[in-house]
């Protein structure tokens, strides 16, 4: 072997090992047919062509993959349910709305690229607290300058409303 067809072997090979120790693999996808809508998948539950969902040789049931169209970019987040394709031609199988999304469909297949997704968790994220923020209205907005706004606001309480003071007793 001559010291170029030795370095190209060398690139594959570091290529092939970075690729495989991030969890990337490219290869081909297909999607299921309208035959199988309804029908039960490997885990159990029943097919929905409208769910982004796929299916996979190897990786465990509910792993999330993002799957990237190498053609024009598009990705889709999808789970694993299911055992296939029995093929070696293709590395996993979409539902139809995953294809569709990767603009699949009209090509029957496309070379993708898979990557295992772990979806971003932000530790001790304290439970949202529902509050009611008081919406105020462009109408109560004061057209006066605030100083004025609020001397006339004070003048406005004190003439409506007078105020008993509880702690006094009557006699």
């Amino acid at each position: 072997m001559n010291n170029k067809s030795r370095l190209v072997v060398f690139v594959f090979c570091i290529v092939a090992c970075v690729t495989h120790s991030l969890g990337q693999s490219v290869g081909n996808a297909s999607y299921y047919a309208d035959k199988f809508h309804g029908r039960t998948m490997s885990n159990g539950e029943t097919y929905h062509r409208d769910s982004l969902t796929c299916a996979h040789r190897t990786l465990p049931f509910g792993t999330l993959l993002k799957v990237k169209n190498i053609k024009n970019g598009k990705e889709v987040i999808v789970e694993v349910t299911d055992r296939g394709p029995f093929t070696r031609k293709f590395m996993i199988d979409l539902s139809y709305a995953a294809a569709k999304k990767l603009d699949i469909i009209k090509y029957g297949f496309m070379p993708v690229e898979v990557t295992i997704y772990t979806p971003t968790i932000i530790p001790y994220k304290l439970a949202e607290v529902e509050t009611k923020i008081p919406l105020i209205e462009l109408t109560d907005l004061p057209q006066e300058p605030l100083s004025e706004f609020f001397k006339n606001r004070a003048a406005h309480l004190d003439s409506t409303k007078t105020i008993k003071n509880p702690t006094k007793k009557k006699k």
